[in-house]
């Protein structure tokens, strides 16, 4: 099969969406914007051997690809609506492309995303996906809007994909009874859509936790200006983390692992009780864990209100 046969084949997808005028097929997809509303793009590259095991499976490596690029449409509070991705292979094995697609196309089909195009080469195994979606406009949750005060929070629990990755690795041994859940947590996030887009009118900035909550909400400090505080002994560990590390290492893992896709946000203390409202229905535990005060911009972190050190940072490509 050459590069347009398999598009036709495997990614030519039809798509139930009325905005979408023109999808694959021709020089550039048309599509229909809502009235006043904001359109929130993001892209992301996955690469073989730097976010992902050469030997992944193709259906978890499929959701992975595009659920990391919906949970930035979730740090925005975003309705995701469109997709399109380019795909680089070393060889083609249709088998392995089926498969891919399976994972792709089920979670696309879940937050009802349509894939308009994209483009296929041949080379080491990498994928980009841009994703698009609208909100309301004025509703964007942005990193630079924490004001001090402000109380901290985070969805799920932290640290169970680097504990999943560590797995992997052999450097850490899971009991039995959780690995799986780990191993889950590593290749199958859940960006957190009903979350962002709930809070809109509540949360006053908001990141998705990818690189690790310390390196992430640092962003959120040097945008907004203002220091913020962690206590570490609010942290939300799984059972599976408790069961498999120290809580030191928890921690760590926690604050520099990656990979969770949870969501970390600010809520001013008049907004509390309207948050544990908002989120109540979309299903997702969420913890406070700290606060945003003034200061140079940083991350404190405290155990039992006394400065703790950590040995270790945040995921960085290049370092």
């Amino acid at each position: 099969m050459n590069e347009f046969d398999i598009i036709k084949h495997y990614f030519t997808v039809a798509s139930h969406r009325k905005d979408v005028v023109m999808g694959p097929g021709d020089d550039c997809a048309l599509l229909q914007m809502p009235a006043n509303t904001l359109l929130a793009v993001s892209t992301d590259t996955l690469v073989s051997g730097v976010h992902f095991f050469a030997d992944m499976a193709p259906e978890a490596l499929g959701h992975k690809a595009l659920a990391v690029n919906l949970s930035d449409l979730a740090a925005m509070g975003a309705d995701p609506c469109w997709v399109s991705l380019a795909l680089t292979l070393p060889e083609v094995e249709q088998d392995w492309i089926q498969r891919f697609c399976a994972g792709f196309f089920e979670l696309a089909e879940y937050y009802n995303v349509a894939l308009i195009g994209g483009d296929m080469t041949k080379g080491p195994l990498s994928i980009t996906v841009t994703v698009q979606g609208t909100l309301p406009e004025g509703k964007g949750l942005r990193r630079n809007g924490a004001e001090a005060g402000d109380g901290i929070y985070v969805t799920g629990t932290l640290g169970d994909a680097a504990l999943g990755l560590q797995q992997a690795l052999g450097n850490i041994e899971v009991p039995k009874e959780y690995q799986e859940f780990v191993h889950h947590k590593f290749e199958h996030p859940h960006p957190r859509i009903l979350v962002g887009q709930a809070l809109r009118d509540i949360a006053s900035s908001a990141l998705d936790l990818s690189d690790g909550l310390l390196g992430d909400l640092a962003h959120i400090t040097r945008a907004s200006h203002l220091r913020a505080k962690i206590e570490l002994e609010q942290i939300p560990l799984s059972n599976a983390m408790q069961a498999s590390v120290s809580q030191e290492r928890g921690w760590e893992l926690a604050l520099t692992g990656g990979d969770d896709y949870e969501l970390c946000f600010t809520v001013p203390e008049l907004y509390r009780g309207q948050l544990e409202t908002a989120l109540a229905h979309c299903g997702v535990k969420f913890t406070r864990v700290g606060r945003m005060f003034s200061g140079e911009p940083d991350v404190e972190l405290s155990v039992e209100d006394q400065p703790y050190q950590l040995s270790s940072q945040s995921w960085d490509h290049f370092r």
